[in-house]
Parts: structure tokens; C-alpha cells; sequence
């Protein structure tokens, strides 16, 4: 039985630490490829601020609301980006859908946080230095969150 297809909307969550160092992953299904976190909704109805949460578990183990990590941690930039789907994963929506549009939030968490990626999505992982990470990243609308960082973590 096939998967349904992948719902249009999605986040993109920049890790970052108090002193601006940000978490990239590198992708398993395309080694080379840097990002931040990011992930579609599992279903219409839920929520971005669940999707990113979520997400941020899945693939970083880091589990928002926690002791180490609050909810309060987790914050919504309210940036949107809407974007072409790259034509490598347009199989995994449904016919004819190009677009997606990606919800940008932000986490702050301490930079000694543990990290336990999830070894089908990712290889391993670097905190770099925000510019560095933007420089790093290989989705313009990623490398553009980040550049936002320091404007959103004053």
C-alpha cells in the first residue's frame, strides 16, 4: 500500500543556541545537502506549532517542552516562504501540486542539548556559526531564515 501523498505546507525550524550557533543535518537521500529541520503536516488540521515539534523529535530527538527545552523555546517567526517543489521529491505529493508553503519558526536550546538523529532522514549533524550555517545550507529559503536570526533572537 502507498503512502498519501504529502500535504503542500510545512515548517522549517532553526535550532540555534543563545550565542547564534545553528544546528544543520545533512540529508541521507542526498548526502551534500545541509538544512535545518523541516517536515510537512501529517494531516490539514494540525497545527504548525505541533508539525514543528514534532518534527524537531523525529529528527533531532530534541523533545520541545521538556525540563531542558520549554514550549516557550519554540517560537514562530511568522515568515512564510512559498516555493517550487524540487523535482526529485515531486512523487511524494499529489498530481499536479508545485508549491509548498513553509512555515519558519525558531528553537532556542542549549548548545550541549544531545542530538539523536534519525538515520534514514540524516547523516550527521554540525552547529556552526548562523553565517557559516547560511552559507551551508543548499535551500535559499533556508539560508534566508537563518540570516534572520539575529533580528529574532534580540
Amino acid at each position: 500500500m502507498s503512502e498519501p501523498p504529502k500535504i503542500p505546507q510545512s515548517v522549517l525550524v532553526v535550532i540555534h543556541s543563545p550565542e547564534l550557533d545553528v544546528l544543520l543535518i545533512e540529508r541521507a537521500d542526498h548526502a551534500g545537502y545541509w538544512q535545518s529541520v523541516t517536515g510537512a503536516k501529517d494531516f490539514e488540521g494540525e497545527p504548525f506549532s505541533e508539525t514543528a515539534a514534532r518534527e524537531v523529535a523525529e529528527e533531532t530527538g530534541i523533545v520541545v517542552g521538556s525540563a531542558e527545552v520549554p514550549a516557550s523555546a519554540l517560537r514562530d517567526w511568522r515568515l512564510r516562504n512559498v516555493y517550487e517543489i524540487y523535482p526529485q521529491w515531486l512523487h511524494r505529493y499529489a498530481p499536479g501540486v508545485r508549491l509548498n508553503t513553509e512555515h519558519v519558526f525558531g528553537l532556542k536550546v542549549p548548545r550541549a542539548i544531545a542530538i539523536t538523529l534519525a538515520l534514514r532522514e540524516h547523516l550527521r549533524y554540525e552547529w556552526l556559526p548562523w553565517r557559516e550555517a547560511a552559507d551551508r545550507c543548499y535551500s535559499p529559503s533556508n539560508a534566508e531564515a537563518i540570516l534572520h536570526l539575529p533580528n529574532f533572537a534580540a
